[in-house]
Protein backbone atom coordinates (compact mmCIF):
# COMPACT_ATOMS: atom_id res chain seq x y z
CA UNK A 1 0.00 0.00 0.00
CA UNK A 2 1.16 3.38 -0.85
CA UNK A 3 0.32 6.28 1.98
CA UNK A 4 0.95 9.97 3.10
CA UNK A 5 2.53 9.52 7.11
CA UNK A 6 2.72 11.99 9.67
CA UNK A 7 6.37 11.30 10.94
CA UNK A 8 7.50 14.51 12.75
CA UNK A 9 5.12 17.68 14.06
CA UNK A 10 5.69 20.53 12.08
CA UNK A 11 7.30 18.21 8.98
CA UNK A 12 5.71 17.70 5.59
CA UNK A 13 4.07 14.15 5.36
CA UNK A 14 6.31 11.83 3.75
CA UNK A 15 4.53 9.50 1.12
CA UNK A 16 6.04 6.12 1.10
CA UNK A 17 5.02 2.22 0.07
CA UNK A 18 4.13 0.33 3.76
CA UNK A 19 2.69 -2.81 4.13
CA UNK A 20 -0.43 -3.35 5.53
CA UNK A 21 -1.08 -5.22 8.74
CA UNK A 22 -3.08 -8.65 8.35
CA UNK A 23 -6.70 -7.42 8.81
CA UNK A 24 -8.97 -9.24 11.59
CA UNK A 25 -12.27 -10.55 11.56
CA UNK A 26 -14.21 -7.96 12.24
CA UNK A 27 -12.11 -5.60 9.58
CA UNK A 28 -13.18 -4.78 6.00
CA UNK A 29 -9.88 -3.56 3.29
CA UNK A 30 -11.64 -0.52 1.51
CA UNK A 31 -10.12 0.53 -1.90
CA UNK A 32 -9.88 4.20 -1.44
CA UNK A 33 -11.19 6.46 -4.50
CA UNK A 34 -11.01 9.74 -3.11
CA UNK A 35 -10.00 11.34 0.14
CA UNK A 36 -11.03 14.92 1.12
CA UNK A 37 -8.01 16.96 2.65
CA UNK A 38 -9.36 18.16 6.07
CA UNK A 39 -7.99 21.02 8.00
CA UNK A 40 -7.91 18.16 11.49
CA UNK A 41 -5.82 16.34 9.34
CA UNK A 42 -3.46 19.70 9.68
CA UNK A 43 -4.34 19.90 13.05
CA UNK A 44 -2.44 16.52 13.61
CA UNK A 45 0.73 17.84 11.50
CA UNK A 46 0.85 21.64 13.64
CA UNK A 47 0.31 19.62 17.34
CA UNK A 48 -3.31 20.99 17.86
CA UNK A 49 -4.46 17.43 17.70
CA UNK A 50 -1.66 15.39 19.90
CA UNK A 51 -1.29 12.46 18.12
CA UNK A 52 2.17 10.43 17.94
CA UNK A 53 3.82 9.42 14.70
CA UNK A 54 3.57 7.91 12.82
CA UNK A 55 0.47 7.91 11.44
CA UNK A 56 -1.59 7.65 8.00
CA UNK A 57 -3.14 10.74 8.01
CA UNK A 58 -6.74 10.92 6.25
CA UNK A 59 -10.05 10.67 7.84
CA UNK A 60 -12.75 11.88 5.23
CA UNK A 61 -13.07 9.04 2.30
CA UNK A 62 -14.95 6.93 0.04
CA UNK A 63 -14.15 3.92 -1.51
CA UNK A 64 -14.84 0.30 -2.52
CA UNK A 65 -14.97 -2.53 -0.20
CA UNK A 66 -12.61 -5.18 -1.10
CA UNK A 67 -12.63 -7.92 1.57
CA UNK A 68 -14.38 -8.64 4.32
CA UNK A 69 -13.06 -10.15 7.89
CA UNK A 70 -14.75 -13.42 8.97
CA UNK A 71 -17.41 -11.48 11.61
CA UNK A 72 -18.48 -8.67 8.72
CA UNK A 73 -22.22 -8.94 8.54
CA UNK A 74 -23.56 -5.82 7.34
CA UNK A 75 -20.88 -5.24 4.13
CA UNK A 76 -19.27 -7.48 1.24
CA UNK A 77 -16.81 -6.64 -1.28
CA UNK A 78 -18.16 -4.21 -4.03
CA UNK A 79 -19.80 -2.36 -1.86
CA UNK A 80 -19.52 1.56 -2.06
CA UNK A 81 -18.66 2.99 1.39
CA UNK A 82 -18.06 6.33 2.84
CA UNK A 83 -15.87 5.81 6.22
CA UNK A 84 -16.69 7.45 9.03
CA UNK A 85 -13.75 8.88 11.41
CA UNK A 86 -16.06 8.33 14.27
CA UNK A 87 -17.32 4.25 14.37
CA UNK A 88 -20.81 3.30 15.08
CA UNK A 89 -20.62 0.15 16.93
CA UNK A 90 -24.39 0.17 17.84
CA UNK A 91 -23.98 -1.80 21.16
CA UNK A 92 -22.61 0.55 23.09
CA UNK A 93 -24.48 2.91 25.52
CA UNK A 94 -24.80 6.23 23.10
CA UNK A 95 -24.97 4.16 20.10
CA UNK A 96 -28.26 2.51 21.33
CA UNK A 97 -29.32 6.29 22.91
CA UNK A 98 -28.98 7.55 19.21
CA UNK A 99 -25.95 9.45 20.03
CA UNK A 100 -23.71 7.13 17.84
CA UNK A 101 -21.55 10.69 16.94
CA UNK A 102 -20.22 9.70 20.99
CA UNK A 103 -19.67 6.12 20.09
CA UNK A 104 -17.94 4.29 23.62
CA UNK A 105 -15.39 2.43 20.73
CA UNK A 106 -13.52 5.85 19.10
CA UNK A 107 -10.26 4.88 21.25
CA UNK A 108 -10.32 1.96 20.75
CA UNK A 109 -10.39 1.91 16.51
CA UNK A 110 -8.14 4.56 17.09
CA UNK A 111 -4.84 3.17 18.27
CA UNK A 112 -5.50 -0.39 15.90
CA UNK A 113 -1.87 -0.66 14.19
CA UNK A 114 -2.88 -0.78 10.46
CA UNK A 115 0.66 -0.56 8.18
CA UNK A 116 4.57 -1.24 9.08
CA UNK A 117 6.46 1.10 7.60
CA UNK A 118 9.89 0.64 5.58
CA UNK A 119 12.03 0.99 8.69
CA UNK A 120 10.06 -1.59 11.15
CA UNK A 121 7.98 1.10 12.76
CA UNK A 122 3.82 0.51 13.11
CA UNK A 123 1.53 3.25 11.83
CA UNK A 124 -2.01 3.43 12.81
CA UNK A 125 -4.50 5.52 10.95
CA UNK A 126 -5.68 8.63 11.79
CA UNK A 127 -9.39 8.18 13.72
CA UNK A 128 -9.03 4.44 12.45
CA UNK A 129 -9.16 5.19 9.34
CA UNK A 130 -6.32 6.61 6.97
CA UNK A 131 -7.62 7.51 3.79
CA UNK A 132 -4.47 9.28 2.91
CA UNK A 133 -3.79 5.97 0.57
CA UNK A 134 -4.16 3.59 -1.97
CA UNK A 135 -6.11 1.06 0.36
CA UNK A 136 -7.19 0.82 4.15
CA UNK A 137 -8.43 -1.29 6.92
CA UNK A 138 -11.07 -0.43 8.96
CA UNK A 139 -13.33 -2.03 11.48
CA UNK A 140 -16.53 -2.81 9.99
CA UNK A 141 -18.20 -0.18 12.44
CA UNK A 142 -16.15 3.02 10.48
CA UNK A 143 -17.52 2.05 6.96
CA UNK A 144 -21.20 2.74 5.96
CA UNK A 145 -22.84 1.40 2.65
CA UNK A 146 -24.28 3.60 0.50
CA UNK A 147 -26.51 3.16 -2.44
CA UNK A 148 -25.95 5.99 -5.39
CA UNK A 149 -24.21 7.17 -8.46
CA UNK A 150 -22.75 10.43 -6.72
CA UNK A 151 -18.80 10.98 -7.45
CA UNK A 152 -16.49 9.59 -5.00
CA UNK A 153 -15.09 12.86 -4.66
CA UNK A 154 -18.42 13.91 -3.35
CA UNK A 155 -19.27 11.23 -1.53
CA UNK A 156 -15.99 11.82 0.79
CA UNK A 157 -16.93 14.80 1.45
CA UNK A 158 -19.77 13.38 3.65
CA UNK A 159 -17.49 11.58 5.86
CA UNK A 160 -16.18 14.72 7.65
CA UNK A 161 -16.93 18.33 5.99
CA UNK A 162 -20.05 17.83 5.32
CA UNK A 163 -21.48 15.77 7.77
CA UNK A 164 -19.99 17.73 10.49
CA UNK A 165 -21.57 21.23 8.94
CA UNK A 166 -24.89 20.33 7.92
CA UNK A 167 -25.11 18.41 11.07
CA UNK A 168 -24.47 21.08 13.03
CA UNK A 169 -27.28 23.07 11.67
CA UNK A 170 -30.05 20.24 11.40
CA UNK A 171 -29.27 18.35 14.28
CA UNK A 172 -26.97 20.20 16.66
CA UNK A 173 -28.79 23.82 16.85
CA UNK A 174 -31.80 22.53 14.72
CA UNK A 175 -32.24 25.84 13.18
CA UNK A 176 -35.93 27.15 12.42
CA UNK A 177 -36.95 28.25 9.05
CA UNK A 178 -37.11 32.20 9.09
CA UNK A 179 -34.63 32.49 11.95
CA UNK A 180 -31.14 34.50 11.37
CA UNK A 181 -27.66 32.48 11.21
CA UNK A 182 -24.01 33.65 11.34
CA UNK A 183 -21.09 31.44 10.60
CA UNK A 184 -17.85 32.28 11.97
CA UNK A 185 -15.21 30.38 9.36
CA UNK A 186 -16.23 29.78 6.00
CA UNK A 187 -13.79 27.03 5.21
CA UNK A 188 -15.49 23.63 4.37
CA UNK A 189 -17.30 22.74 7.06
CA UNK A 190 -18.15 26.45 7.10
CA UNK A 191 -19.37 26.03 3.87
CA UNK A 192 -21.47 23.12 5.49
CA UNK A 193 -22.96 25.29 7.93
CA UNK A 194 -24.10 27.67 5.55
CA UNK A 195 -25.77 24.92 3.29
CA UNK A 196 -27.74 23.32 6.40
CA UNK A 197 -28.78 26.51 7.11
CA UNK A 198 -30.05 27.39 3.80
CA UNK A 199 -31.91 23.80 3.96
CA UNK A 200 -33.57 24.35 7.25
CA UNK A 201 -34.86 27.63 5.73
CA UNK A 202 -32.82 30.31 7.59
CA UNK A 203 -34.22 34.02 6.27
CA UNK A 204 -30.90 35.29 6.81
CA UNK A 205 -27.39 33.52 6.62
CA UNK A 206 -24.61 35.96 7.73
CA UNK A 207 -21.25 34.47 6.11
CA UNK A 208 -18.08 35.90 8.14
CA UNK A 209 -14.73 35.51 7.33
CA UNK A 210 -11.62 37.56 6.25
CA UNK A 211 -10.63 35.75 2.71
CA UNK A 212 -12.81 37.07 -0.05
CA UNK A 213 -12.92 33.57 -1.99
CA UNK A 214 -14.69 32.14 1.27
CA UNK A 215 -17.08 35.10 1.66
CA UNK A 216 -17.52 34.72 -2.24
CA UNK A 217 -18.52 30.83 -2.36
CA UNK A 218 -20.78 31.30 1.01
CA UNK A 219 -22.75 33.57 -1.20
CA UNK A 220 -22.97 31.17 -4.02
CA UNK A 221 -23.92 28.63 -0.89
CA UNK A 222 -26.79 31.10 0.16
CA UNK A 223 -25.28 33.64 2.30
CA UNK A 224 -27.50 37.13 2.53
CA UNK A 225 -25.00 38.91 4.01
CA UNK A 226 -21.01 38.71 4.06
CA UNK A 227 -18.64 40.48 7.01
CA UNK A 228 -14.94 40.89 6.75
CA UNK A 229 -14.67 41.03 10.17
CA UNK A 230 -10.95 42.78 9.17
CA UNK A 231 -12.98 45.70 8.29
CA UNK A 232 -14.36 46.20 12.18
CA UNK A 233 -16.09 44.58 14.60
CA UNK A 234 -18.42 41.75 13.59
CA UNK A 235 -19.98 41.62 16.36
CA UNK A 236 -21.59 44.79 15.83
CA UNK A 237 -21.72 44.62 12.14
CA UNK A 238 -23.91 41.59 13.19
CA UNK A 239 -25.75 43.71 15.51
CA UNK A 240 -26.54 46.35 12.52
CA UNK A 241 -28.11 43.95 10.41
CA UNK A 242 -30.20 42.27 13.00
CA UNK A 243 -32.34 45.47 14.99
CA UNK A 244 -29.43 45.19 17.75
CA UNK A 245 -30.51 41.61 19.12
CA UNK A 246 -27.64 39.66 17.45
CA UNK A 247 -28.26 35.91 15.47
CA UNK A 248 -31.02 33.74 16.29
CA UNK A 249 -27.79 31.17 15.85
CA UNK A 250 -24.11 31.84 16.05
CA UNK A 251 -21.71 29.00 14.50
CA UNK A 252 -18.31 29.04 15.42
CA UNK A 253 -16.42 26.87 12.87
CA UNK A 254 -12.57 28.00 13.41
CA UNK A 255 -12.35 26.31 16.62
CA UNK A 256 -10.45 29.53 18.87
CA UNK A 257 -11.34 30.53 22.09
CA UNK A 258 -11.20 34.24 20.89
CA UNK A 259 -13.86 33.24 18.24
CA UNK A 260 -16.04 30.91 20.29
CA UNK A 261 -16.82 34.10 23.05
CA UNK A 262 -17.28 35.91 19.25
CA UNK A 263 -19.97 33.28 18.66
CA UNK A 264 -20.99 33.54 22.05
CA UNK A 265 -21.47 37.53 22.03
CA UNK A 266 -23.15 37.35 18.49
CA UNK A 267 -25.98 35.24 19.54
CA UNK A 268 -28.95 37.42 20.43
CA UNK A 269 -30.43 37.47 23.72
CA UNK A 270 -32.08 33.66 24.19
CA UNK A 271 -30.08 32.43 21.09
CA UNK A 272 -28.07 29.67 20.88
CA UNK A 273 -23.86 29.42 20.15
CA UNK A 274 -22.68 26.48 18.69
CA UNK A 275 -18.74 25.36 18.32
CA UNK A 276 -18.43 23.10 15.53
CA UNK A 277 -14.37 23.98 15.23
CA UNK A 278 -12.00 21.97 16.84
CA UNK A 279 -9.78 23.95 19.54
CA UNK A 280 -6.59 22.96 20.86
CA UNK A 281 -7.11 20.57 23.42
CA UNK A 282 -5.33 22.42 26.14
CA UNK A 283 -7.21 25.56 25.67
CA UNK A 284 -10.00 27.07 27.78
CA UNK A 285 -12.63 29.84 27.10
CA UNK A 286 -13.73 32.36 29.39
CA UNK A 287 -17.49 33.67 29.35
CA UNK A 288 -19.38 36.25 31.05
CA UNK A 289 -21.16 34.52 33.76
CA UNK A 290 -23.89 37.16 34.46
CA UNK A 291 -24.45 37.16 30.84
CA UNK A 292 -24.76 33.21 30.71
CA UNK A 293 -27.60 34.05 33.36
CA UNK A 294 -28.90 37.08 32.27
CA UNK A 295 -29.52 36.34 28.40
CA UNK A 296 -30.76 33.05 28.51
CA UNK A 297 -28.33 31.97 25.41
CA UNK A 298 -27.58 27.98 24.85
CA UNK A 299 -24.08 27.53 24.10
CA UNK A 300 -23.72 24.21 22.37
CA UNK A 301 -20.81 22.03 21.59
CA UNK A 302 -21.07 19.77 18.41
CA UNK A 303 -19.60 16.58 17.43
CA UNK A 304 -19.85 15.18 13.47
CA UNK A 305 -22.72 17.45 13.36
CA UNK A 306 -24.41 15.58 16.13
CA UNK A 307 -24.81 12.64 13.52
CA UNK A 308 -26.21 9.22 13.58
CA UNK A 309 -24.03 8.53 10.12
CA UNK A 310 -26.29 5.33 8.85
CA UNK A 311 -29.20 7.56 9.14
CA UNK A 312 -27.32 10.83 7.83
CA UNK A 313 -25.13 10.21 5.48
CA UNK A 314 -28.07 8.46 3.51
CA UNK A 315 -30.16 11.40 4.22
CA UNK A 316 -27.39 14.20 2.68
CA UNK A 317 -26.83 11.71 -0.29
CA UNK A 318 -30.87 12.03 -0.91
CA UNK A 319 -30.50 15.84 -0.50
CA UNK A 320 -27.28 16.25 -2.95
CA UNK A 321 -29.43 13.97 -5.85
CA UNK A 322 -32.14 16.20 -5.63
CA UNK A 323 -29.89 19.10 -5.93
CA UNK A 324 -30.68 20.88 -2.50
CA UNK A 325 -26.99 19.91 -0.63
CA UNK A 326 -24.27 21.15 -3.30
CA UNK A 327 -21.15 18.92 -2.82
CA UNK A 328 -19.45 19.71 -6.14
CA UNK A 329 -19.03 23.04 -5.27
CA UNK A 330 -16.78 22.36 -2.21
CA UNK A 331 -14.44 20.63 -4.46
CA UNK A 332 -12.10 23.66 -5.10
CA UNK A 333 -9.14 21.07 -6.73
CA UNK A 334 -8.51 17.36 -7.43
CA UNK A 335 -4.78 16.44 -6.47
CA UNK A 336 -3.02 12.78 -6.36
CA UNK A 337 -1.45 11.74 -3.55
CA UNK A 338 1.73 13.02 -3.97
CA UNK A 339 0.76 16.78 -3.92
CA UNK A 340 -0.62 16.35 -0.18
CA UNK A 341 1.56 18.51 1.62
CA UNK A 342 0.63 21.17 -0.84
CA UNK A 343 -2.95 21.21 -0.08
CA UNK A 344 -2.05 22.06 3.51
CA UNK A 345 -0.08 24.76 2.07
CA UNK A 346 -3.27 26.01 0.22
CA UNK A 347 -5.39 25.78 2.43
CA UNK A 348 -3.60 27.32 5.17
CA UNK A 349 -3.09 29.84 2.33
CA UNK A 350 -6.99 30.23 2.26
CA UNK A 351 -6.88 29.00 -1.62
CA UNK A 352 -9.31 26.39 -1.22
CA UNK A 353 -12.42 24.70 0.71
CA UNK A 354 -11.21 21.56 -0.10
CA UNK A 355 -8.68 19.61 -2.14
CA UNK A 356 -9.67 15.84 -2.79
CA UNK A 357 -7.21 13.55 -3.27
CA UNK A 358 -8.44 11.30 -6.40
Amino acid sequence: MRAAVYVEQDQPLVVEELDAVEPGPRDVVVQIAASGVCHSDLSVTNGTLPIPPPCILGHEGAGIVDWVGSEVSHLVPGDRVIATFVPACGSCWYCIHDKSNLCEGTAETAMLPRAKRPNGSTAVGFAGLGTFSDVMTVRESQAVKVDTELPAEQLALIGCGVTTGVGAALNTAQVEPGSTVAVIGCGGVGQAVIQGARIAGAARIIAIDPVDLKRKTAEQQGATDLIDPSAGDPVSQVQELTGGRGADYAFEVIGRPETIVQAFATARRGGTAVVVGMPRIDSEVTLPGFGMFYDEKKLLGCVYGSAQVRRDFPRFISLAETGRLDLGAMVSRRIKLDEVNDAFRAMEAGEVIRSVIV
